[in-house]
């Protein structure tokens, strides 16, 4: 079984009624995989909590239709059902046609799409909406409907009557404009899970109204119509020889796609948790990677942590392996200005970080490596996204390299991206390994032999 929950835009609620829907479907004993479409950490940190098992993400600017059909179908083994949150607007993609939005996706997995409307301040109206996207493109199967932010009785009852008449599809359910659970949003979006301790009475809150609103014996049946999918390929066994790879892992370093992680693992690598606020030292490892997050909200106690602020720029002076993408840059960088108040961060590159009220960069990248080194092959075409409120300054172009020129995206300075120094790359590009397997493979083959003993 698999469908996707899809809105005619962005803010109807899609991330709540997704939540809603993966706690109520595991009360009653099915194993949901939840998929995200699109570049995200912060909606799958959430959809990975409620569901129990790691939310995967879904785009065809990093996969090929066929490779993507493939992840799918990989994911989804030993679970009921798979279901997919969308992005944006149903239709919403990178060009006229449409490619990459969430149609393209629901249209690959052949997979019918549940619409999410925010009814507030409409009536019948609704109903002409939910037309124009049945009728848009018609091999999008759009399968019912579910209404959110809806006001009393009467305004549920003029909706799902004007919706079933003029569509001929099932108003799957409704949630009213007051309940319990509201995800608070911070500049990237979404506060990521691992930080609210409320979430779980949140997810509870949110499933018991989706179990007392939504039909979801009728959902389950929409989502059952589908046909089969190729299987996909059978996991490789990972070497026996296993490189210890430091992880920062915490609450100030939350931004890691589990492909990545899992990538790693097969090419050779013993993935080690590493707490940026709490570990006083490194362990025995022969290599780093620090993922994004939020480092400027847990500065302080980033800066209070000196001995493994310290044990990273000796480890990096001495040669270890480090990758590091936007939070990771962030951190490797002397210092952190944010809210007026400088933090003293590693100070393993000779750089500043200064954060900013607006993005500085924010969507897909397109980067072609230049230069030879050991992450990537000279020339290649290195697809990711950037998403970031901070800047470099004060950076000292003499002491280091650049891997990439931008082609799309921002990165540096909107003409570079990728800092190489001794053998670190910190850049802002965030890269989807499933796309670059070469990723994995060069970063563990670069850590063997690396080891840190443990100090």
């Amino acid at each position: 079984m698999r469908l996707v929950i899809a809105a005619p835009h962005g803010r109807s609620g899609k991330t709540t009624i997704t939540l809603g829907l993966i706690v109520a479907l595991r009360q009653r004993g099915l194993v949901v995989q939840p998929f995200k479409k699109g570049p995200d950490f912060i909606d799958p940190s959430w959809l990975t909590l409620a569901a129990g098992r790691p939310c995967r993400n879904l785009d065809l600017y990093f996969l090929p239709p066929e490779k993507l059909e493939q992840h799918f179908s990989v994911s989804c083994r030993e679970a009921d059902l798979g279901l997919i949150e969308g992005a944006m607007g149903l239709f919403d993609g990178l060009d006229l046609e449409g490619s990459n939005s969430t149609a393209a996706i629901a249209r690959t997995l052949r997979c019918p799409v549940v619409l999410v409307i925010d009814a507030a301040r409409m009536t019948r109206s609704a109903a002409a909406m939910v037309q124009g996207f049945q009728n848009f493109d018609p091999r999008v199967k759009i399968a019912g409907v579910i209404l959110n932010q809806v006001a009393r009785p009467r305004h549920e009852d003029m909706l799902r009557r004007s919706i079933e008449h003029y569509t001929g599809l099932p108003v799957l359910g409704a949630l009213s404009k007051k309940r319990d659970f509201v995800i608070p949003d911070r500049h990237l979006g979404l506060i990521p899970a691992a930080e609210n301790e409320s979430i779980h009475a949140a997810l509870a809150a949110t499933g018991a109204a989706i179990a007392a609103n939504v039909d979801l014996d009728a959902l389950l049946a929409i989502a059952s119509q589908v046909p089969d999918l190729p299987p996909g390929p059978e996991r490789q066994q990972p070497p026996l020889r296993r490189v210890r790879l430091g992880i920062f892992r915490d609450r100030a370093f939350t931004f890691y796609y589990p492909e990545n992680l899992e990538a790693l693992e097969q090419a050779g690598a013993e993935v080690v948790p590493v707490n940026s606020l709490e570990d006083e030292k490194l362990p025995s490892i022969e290599g780093l990677y620090i993922g994004g997050g939020f480092p400027e909200i847990f500065a302080a106690r980033l800066e209070a942590n000196v001995s493994l602020r310290q044990a990273v720029k000796r480890a990096i002076a001495e040669g270890m392996p480090v990758y590091a993408e936007c939070g990771g840059l962030m951190y490797l960088a002397r210092r952190l200005n944010y809210q007026g108040r400088w933090y003293e961060m590693s100070g393993a590159l000779p750089f500043d970080v200064t954060m900013s009220s607006r993005p500085q960069g924010h969507g897909y990248t397109t980067m072609l490596v230049e230069g030879e080194n050991p992450f990537f092959s000279r020339g290649s075409i290195i697809k990711g996204h950037e998403f970031h409120h901070s800047r470099v300054i004060n950076l000292d172009r003499q002491a280091v390299g650049f891997l990439y020129r931008v082609q799309r995206g921002f990165g540096i300075d909107g003409r570079v991206d990728g800092i190489l120094y001794n053998r670190v790359l910190a850049g802002y590009n965030h890269l989807y390994a499933p796309t670059h397997p070469e990723w994995a493979a060069n970063l563990v083959g670069l850590a063997a032999g690396s080891r840190l003993k443990e100090k």
